[in-house]
């Protein structure tokens, strides 16, 4: 099976060599995503409540692009420098999936650095059934 290259016009450009979104058949692997301003390509300012709430935001703003829905979201990885801050993260996030809702599984892991200055990076993981 090959794989496909997704690009959105609502995201900002990438900075560096990559693919924003690989579909591998079902599967669609979005890339570690910041909180990039697609008109400014500026990192959000706030805090990483702030930054949480953009990638989110972005990620949104890009599935009609890729031909998916929030309810397909697989798995997230959260990285973020500010693990003491998680509490923030978690409620920005938590806004996005309410009760009721069926929450994709996560990871969350503290780094020392993130691309850009970034205090918070999430990469998101999709499955599409495919249609006949």
């Amino acid at each position: 099976m090959p794989l496909q290259a997704h690009y959105a016009q609502t995201l900002p450009k990438p900075r560096f060599r990559y693919t924003p979104c690989i579909q591998a058949g079902p599967f669609y692997q979005l890339a570690g995503m910041i909180a990039l301003d697609a008109a400014t390509g500026q990192l959000e300012a706030g805090g990483v409540a702030a930054e949480t709430d953009k990638i989110m935001r972005n990620m949104l703003g890009a599935l009609p692009e890729y031909g998916l829905r929030l309810d397909q979201l697989m798995i997230a990885r959260i990285f973020t420098t500010r693990f003491d801050q998680f509490a923030d993260i978690n409620r920005i996030w938590e806004g996005y999936f309410p009760e009721g809702a069926t929450p994709p599984a996560r990871t969350a892991m503290g780094v020392a650095a993130l691309p850009l200055g970034a205090a918070v990076e999430i990469e998101f993981c999709f499955y599409k059934e495919e249609t006949p």
